[in-house]
């Protein structure tokens, strides 16, 4: 991150953890570019070699620690993950810890189901602070003794489902200060129960990260907290609770990372009245909510992707989906740190469909682990970069954190199908080029939020503000010349549930009320445009939902948009951005046009495992590119690895002579370009034991001044030297 936020979260933070710390942190972090999570000790299958090994689930000390040392053995920076809704508390559950077993702080549905990973001690977790003790006493102590300086808790989870267990009941009288009610008698309950489960993660991270720190303090140690969370658009469209954005201001979370990948993009959503898979777009936004909810406060944040998913598919959609997530995620310029898969071992060791309609299954496929290998690798080089993404810059629609709060249970007069109020307010922009982005309310106080914002898209349909202090920032940025456009009619059920704005000396039916007073607006101006200040205010009726559901109803939203932009709106059915020497593009399909993106120069095809020298790139709508730019090559007389299969260790240049050792995952075959001042008079590759590899495939291409190699990966290194 720049230094800019880096000051700011450390100001935030001192206050409780003190200025040094955090110095420390990003001192650390910045040598933690890139990183995956493994559950195995070390095998040569899976040595992709980022930068860290997330060594996942505590189990019996001497397992951890083995685990722990094969990895770091391998020249790996070593971490530790594992979940805090469920898995490995066994000795909390089955009674071993205290003497009591604690199967009524699982998380228990309406008809009485355990919600559980599959077995009996595996339930997912009301967060007692009885649990967070456990938690801290009997995973989080262990590990730092272990030498562990690095915390991943992942998927703080609580599933609007579920609510009816005793300890859930417990909690509920604790918070509220009166007896449970059933989530599924009212709105009103489904609220406070949803808001409730959302108050306890945040408390059980906040108390387990605050104990991390402390302990590790005692042994001179500075621990470091990270969450690996779904995004906020994908919890709420899978009806799961988490404290998302509030944990962004805690002192104690020292960054997250970003779990979107082809299982949660894929989700179905609708557009101009289609309900369909829109991979690319759905990835785009939900990383856009992730960097923008980290952004503000200066926490480090890994975007995650996955070139696999949980669900068991064929190879082909695995790559082409891959494809989508991947470039969504270098879409955001100022992101440059990645878990670049989870799970090695499934990549690489497990059996898919050969394709959809094939029976057959085989490990993944030569020409699609060479594909990955590339990608995986570029993402070690690939810059921070302050280039924009082409398209109107500064439209942002607003998320809350209580979006999570209305989707689950259905209640008749309510329904967001496919949660498609937020895709009302932002496809209708996206499919048309516009790189809209995405603004949290409970980020508002930080003036990195409205860094460059011009308009703010916003409605109450489908959440509602958790205090209303958002309001007081939203209103002095419009008055200092933002616009804003507020859509909605604020009729449905949810605007009635009890909160700050009906409670106390608040008696306002519906919280934009508040809003709009704050704009020295009447409680409920109708469509129309109204001055403030130096910023504007348009209001437009009707529900976000309709602009998506609906065929061919979107007009009047985008042309109220195109008013508060106030310029020329630029509409087109790509999005391109360059970063060093990195080109990232997408086609959009159901767009403004049908018409191709053609690319001219000289570029190194990075999705094509053959690793080709284009003149010309045709990127057809609803597909992606990622291409090296050989032209932003600076110093002609440098020999360098452009881009390779493999990671590069040992590099040495003199005058005609340039060497390196190329490390890679076994049974991968590794390519790559090798720019080079001339063409070579000898290159000599040699694997482990010094058997020489033979060069018969190894081609020179004069335009582009690189030599493509091609040899099987070794973890152990295979030698190059060449002479030029």
């Amino acid at each position: 991150m720049k230094n800019q936020k880096t000051v700011a979260v450390c100001a935030g933070a001192a206050l409780l953890l003190g200025a040094a710390s955090c110095a420390r942190q990003t001192k650390e972090a910045a040598k933690e570019k890139t990183a995956f999570q493994v559950s195995t000790e070390w095998r040569p299958t899976q040595d992709a070699r980022p930068d860290v090994a997330i060594v996942y689930g505590f189990g019996n000390e001497k397992s951890f620690a083995d685990r722990l040392k094969s990895w770091s053995d391998r020249g790996y920076t070593t971490h530790f993950m594992t979940g805090i809704a469920w898995g490995g508390c066994e000795a909390y559950f089955s009674g071993e810890w205290d003497g009591k077993e604690h199967l009524d702080e699982g998380q228990i549905s309406e008809e009485g189901d355990s919600i559980t990973h599959g077995w009996r001690y595996g339930p997912y977790v009301v967060p007692s602070l009885n649990y967070v003790k456990f938690f801290q006493e009997r995973i989080i102590a262990p590990v730092i003794d272990a030498g562990v300086d690095a915390i991943y808790l992942e998927e703080p989870e609580f599933w609007a489902k579920s609510g009816y267990s005793d300890g859930f009941k417990r909690e509920w009288q604790d918070y509220y200060g009166f007896p449970w009610r059933d989530q599924a008698l009212s709105i009103e309950n489904t609220y406070l129960s949803n808001k409730l489960k959302y108050q306890l993660y945040f408390r059980a991270l906040n108390e387990v990260f605050k104990y991390a720190k402390e302990y590790g303090k005692t042994k001179g140690m500075d621990v470091r907290c990270y969450v690996p969370t779904h995004s906020l658009v994908n919890y709420s469209q899978w009806n799961i609770i988490s404290p998302e954005a509030s944990l962004a201001s805690s002192p104690y979370v020292d960054g997250y990372i970003a779990q979107v990948w082809t299982g949660t993009a894929r989700e179905a959503t609708f557009y101009n009245g289609l309900e369909k898979e829109r991979v690319f777009e759905n990835a785009f936004l939900e990383y856009g909510s992730m960097e923008s909810m980290t952004r503000p406060t200066g926490r480090k944040t890994f975007f995650l992707t996955d070139p696999i998913e949980d669900g068991d598919i064929d190879w082909e959609d695995y790559k082409t989906n891959y494809e989508a997530t991947f470039t969504a995620q270098l879409l955001y310029p100022q992101i440059a740190d990645y878990e670049v898969m989870p799970w090695p071992d499934r990549v690489y060791e497990s059996a898919h469909k050969t394709c959809a309609t094939c029976e057959e299954r085989t490990t993944i496929p030569r020409f699609y682990s060479a594909q990955l290998q590339v990608m995986v690798n570029s993402l070690n080089d690939i810059p921070l970069s302050d280039n924009k993404v082409s398209g109107s810059q500064g439209i942002g629609v607003l998320m809350a954190n209580s979006m999570m709060f209305q989707r689950y249970p259905n209640h008749k007069g309510y329904e967001d199908v496919q949660f498609s109020h937020f895709y009302g307010q932002t496809l209708p922009l996206l499919k048309r080029g516009i790189p809209v982005s995405i603004v949290h309310i409970e980020n508002t106080e930080f003036p990195d939020t409205w860094k460059d914002l011009k308009v703010l898209v916003m409605s109450y349909s489908n959440m509602k503000p958790l205090d209303p202090a958002g309001h007081q920032y939203i209103a002095q940025w419009v008055k200092d010349g933002g616009a804003l456009l507020y859509t909605g009619k604020d009729n449905d059920p949810y605007q009635l549930v009890m909160d700050w704005w009906n409670t106390g000396d608040n008696h306002y039916k519906a919280p934009s009320e508040h809003l709009f007073e704050q704009l020295g607006l009447t409680p409920a101006p109708q469509t129309g445009t109204y001055p403030v200040g130096k910023g504007t205010v348009y209001v437009l009726r009707e529900e976000p939902k309709d602009f998506v559901m609906k065929p061919n109803n979107d007009a009047a939203y985008f042309a109220t948009v195109q008013k508060a932009f106030a310029g020329t709106l630029e509409t087109k059915n790509s999005l391109y951005l360059e970063r060093g020497n990195y080109i990232i593009a997408a086609v959009m399909d159901e767009s403004v046009s049908a018409e191709p993106l053609v690319l001219t120069g000289s570029f190194i095809d990075l999705f094509d495992p053959a690793l080709p020298v284009l003149q010309t790139k045709t990127i057809n709508p609803g597909e992606q590119a990622y291409l090296y730019n050989l032209s932003q090559i600076k110093d002609k007389s440098k020999p360098t690895v452009v881009c390779g299969g493999a990671r590069i260790y040992q590099e040495a240049s003199k005058k005609g002579t340039y060497s390196f050792v190329a490390k890679g995952p076994i049974g991968t075959y590794n390519v790559m370009r090798i720019y080079l001042p001339q063409q070579p008079k000898e290159v000599k590759i040699t694997a482990t034991g010094n058997s020489n590899i033979s060069q018969d495939s190894n081609t020179w291409d004069e335009a582009s001044h690189t030599y493509l190699a091609k040899f099987e990966n070794s973890p152990d290194g295979v030698a190059v030297a060449i002479n030029y």
